[in-house]
């Protein structure tokens, strides 16, 4: 099999003509994988030619890539990174590929699909999947979810905040290590008024929470989703209801935080028991409550919690959006590179200071 390399166009970024050309071939041991390894009609080899500007060709189990050498070297290290999902048993689609690709250009992606042996494999086991890593910083993600007390996840859309938090805390619930989950996030309108709702209390506050609904119904089957709804080993509630509360043996997650006031953050946050895990979710720059940044709860509960022991912060960036590549170029269109506005500020130098002076 062999393709015309990638339009000029598309990949021009990837090809200086300083950069040396290289050419490395690959071999795969398990002949059954390559249908599903180059994908139908060679789409998956495609998307990475187009991506990495470099010339792939496969005879039989054999690849051979050829470009500049740091995108063939990328390109080789995508390639094995699909085949290592591929042989555990995971689904290869374009999403999980082009994730690939942008971990290809972290340094931890050698030992992620080399099957480095020094330290277990980075996934969440839920009823319905396994979940993988999709960016590099997900990795560091699912550690703090698997080692800290609390856990601020923060970033833009489509990084996989939310849902690779509730997926842990249904993996805890599953395995016993917890007794309850509780999802919460503020009733905040997007930028809209939407008057008055009929039904119930569950009826009115359902559809602001409807994102964890979805979540929840990746990781379980339905039928335990709502009994365990039923039984109060899951509830999800506004952020209102959690007043004089004590959350003990519970896996706690916190969604859309930065629509939370200062002293709603405060409050959540000090409802955390024993034996229980808080992750708090939210992109700085999304706030919606009267009074923007400077109202927001979530930067000011990071500003002056990182560093404590027992508290990580995750922060995401455009780069590791996940849900579909053109989601990160679209918030990189509409705001820029993506920086957090609760990042830690650095120092300005003496010297800039007395020339803004």
């Amino acid at each position: 099999m062999a393709r015309k390399a990638a339009r000029a166009g598309e990949t021009a970024q990837f090809r200086p003509e300083a950069h040396r050309r290289a050419r490395v071939e690959v071999e795969f041991d398990e002949q059954t994988l390559l249908g599903a390894l180059f994908g139908q009609f060679d789409s998956n080899l495609v998307q990475v030619e187009n991506r990495l500007g470099v010339y792939i060709a496969a005879r039989g189990n054999k690849i051979q890539i050829e470009g500049p050498e740091d995108a063939v070297a990328r390109a080789r290290d995508t390639l094995k990174g699909m085949y290592h999902r591929l042989e555990q048993g995971q689904a290869l689609d374009a999403g999980a590929v082009e994730s690939l690709i942008a971990m290809s250009a972290e340094p931890t992606l050698e030992g992620i699909i080399s099957g480095d042996t020094g330290a277990p494999p980075i996934m969440i086991r839920t009823r319905r999947k396994t979940i993988v890593p999709r960016s590099a910083m997900q990795i560091e993600y699912m550690r703090a979810l698997a080692r800290s007390d609390v856990i601020f996840a923060l970033g833009p859309a489509g990084t996989g905040k939310t849902y690779l938090a509730v997926a842990q805390a249904v993996s805890q619930l599953m395995t016993g290590s917890v007794q309850r989950l509780i999802l919460s996030r503020p009733a905040v309108e997007a930028g809209e008024k939407l008057g008055f709702l009929p039904g119930d209390m569950k009826d009115k506050v359902d559809p602001y929470l409807r994102p964890l609904y979805d979540a929840l119904y990746d990781c379980m089957p339905p039928e335990q989703v709502e009994r365990r709804l039923a039984s109060g080993e899951i509830e999800i509630a506004p952020i209102a209801f959690m007043r004089g509360r004590t959350l003990a043996d519970a896996f706690v997650i916190l969604d859309e935080a930065q629509n939370t006031t200062r002293e709603q953050m405060k409050m959540f946050l000090t409802r955390f028991g024993q034996n229980s895990r808080m992750v708090v979710c939210g992109d700085p720059r999304q706030v919606d409550i009267p009074g923007g940044d400077r109202m927001s709860g979530l930067a000011d509960a990071v500003n002056r919690l990182e560093g404590v022991d027992g508290i990580d912060v995750t922060r995401f960036t455009v780069q590791d959006v996940v849900r579909h590549p053109i989601v990160g170029r679209i918030v990189e269109a509409y705001e820029g590179p993506y920086v957090n506005p609760s990042a830690p500020k650095t120092e300005q130098p003496a010297a800039e200071q007395l020339r803004a002076e």
